[in-house]
């Protein structure tokens, strides 16, 4: 098929760089790529860009997702990651939300003590993603790319109080 410059594009950020595209476990990969927008976003070491990111990564996921289904003409299929990269920062902000207004660097986290914590945010996110509990499951059903992204953001908010236990208590 050929597509225009623009829906390339759109399919490329909506794909995760191409991260989508990989035929097994392709929301995995794309919640790996969720750490490079981490650390993006924990570069200026202040908490309104990081949830700033969050929010427009929000508003991001629904419009570049829902116009990436429109040309391939799928709800939600499963190459389409841009919900699971945007939604990590959500989920990680449990690893620093008790230490405000500090706002830590990326790298601090891959340091003997705190490596646990990006692997519990992913593997936290990773489950709930996948399981959906709560009737998450029942969101993917909104229209456009609301269902694409409303359902990641809500498994991130369901990690989120688990990843603050364990980064308090582990």
């Amino acid at each position: 098929m050929n597509r225009s410059p623009r829906d390339k594009i759109i399919l490329f950020l909506a794909e995760g760089f191409g991260s989508g595209r990989i035929p097994f476990a392709p929301g995995t990969w794309g919640t790996l790529v969720g750490f490079l927008w981490i650390w993006l976003l924990l570069l200026p070491a202040s908490i309104w860009i990081y949830l700033t990111g969050i929010v427009a990564g929000f508003f991001l996921a629904v419009w570049i997702g829902g116009e990436a289904e429109k040309i391939l003409g799928l709800t939600d299929p499963g190459r389409i990651v841009i919900d699971e990269i945007v939604a990590m920062p959500l989920v990680f902000l449990g690893a620093f939300l008790l230490h405000l207004p500090s706002v830590p660097t990326f790298s601090s986290y891959l340091k003997p003590g705190k490596w646990h914590l990006p692997l519990a945010a992913f593997l936290l996110f990773r489950v709930f993603d996948i399981i959906k509990p709560f009737g998450i499951k029942k969101i993917q059903h909104l229209p456009g790319g609301w269902g694409l992204a409303v359902d990641d953001y809500l498994a991130a908010l369901v990690g989120l109080p688990l990843l603050i236990l364990i980064e308090r208590f582990i």
